[in-house]
């Protein structure tokens, strides 16, 4: 939601041309959303626990979208494609381009991230410090620039979300509470602990998402993904292609 409203500032505010704003929209969403964020809230709140951080960042997203409404107002505003908003038709059955492209553009970002995760020195040291701090330090690896890194990467990706999404959802101040959530179930049902089992749940949460509002009640979409949910964690509570953690207690 904030990185399309960064591109509209720049955009109507200040009359600049969309792809400048796009560009400055992402340096902002950068600082504020990765650099300030761990540095003003996460770093603060980490050592008091993972709960008083959670409860912290849900506040912080209600400040945010109240901001944004009470600056933008209520209304959905439109945002330029990226794209052409065509149709194109494929053995029989029609797509939109705009989709395509952006699903083509999804794994392309997500085979870049598995790559420099897995085939690089730095994307090597993140995953070590993710599942061992302490031995990470031992071995001389820097814990917290890494952490840094993993925000400015959450950064980037939030805003290349908000270029691909938001011409389809237009510009609103609720667009970060509905498609987080959405991310979240996608995230639970394909498992919350592996990144393709996070890309497998989106994709199935879509596809029944869409079945259900054209075969049955669009009036019912929004309690698809939670029955979706409940469903799959009562059969499988690791989600679909999770792994089952142990723990010592």
């Amino acid at each position: 939601m904030l990185p399309a409203f960064f591109i509209l500032i720049g955009t109507h505010t200040f009359g600049l041309p969309f792809w400048l704003a796009a560009i400055l929209g992402g340096v902002a969403t950068l600082i504020l959303l990765g650099l300030a964020f761990k540095k003003v809230m996460v770093d603060p709140m980490i050592h008091h626990g993972v709960l008083p951080l959670v409860i912290a960042t849900i506040g912080l997203a209600i400040l945010m979208k109240e901001a944004v409404r009470e600056f933008y107002g209520a209304d959905a505003w439109p945002f330029p494609a990226l794209w052409a908003t065509t149709d194109v038709t494929l053995f029989g059955a029609v797509f939109a381009v705009q989709s395509l492209l952006i699903l083509a553009t999804c794994i392309v970002v997500v085979g870049a991230l598995q790559l420099f995760l897995a085939g690089t020195l730095t994307g090597r040291c993140m995953q070590a410090a993710a599942q061992n701090p302490a031995v990470a330090r031992l071995l001389g690896i820097r814990v917290e620039r890494m952490i840094l890194y993993t925000f400015l990467i959450n950064a980037a990706l939030v805003w290349i979300a908000a270029l691909l999404v938001t011409p389809i959802y237009l510009a609103k101040f609720t667009n970060g509470e509905i498609l987080g959530l959405y991310a979240f179930i996608a995230a639970l049902i394909g498992g919350f602990n592996q990144v393709r089992g996070a890309i497998v749940g989106g994709l199935l949460l879509g596809v029944i998402d869409n079945f259900c509002a054209v075969y049955v009640s669009s009036s019912y979409r929004m309690a698809v993904p939670l029955l979706v949910l409940i469903a799959v964690i009562l059969v499988r509570p690791q989600g679909l292609l999770g792994r089952v953690e142990e723990r010592t207690v």
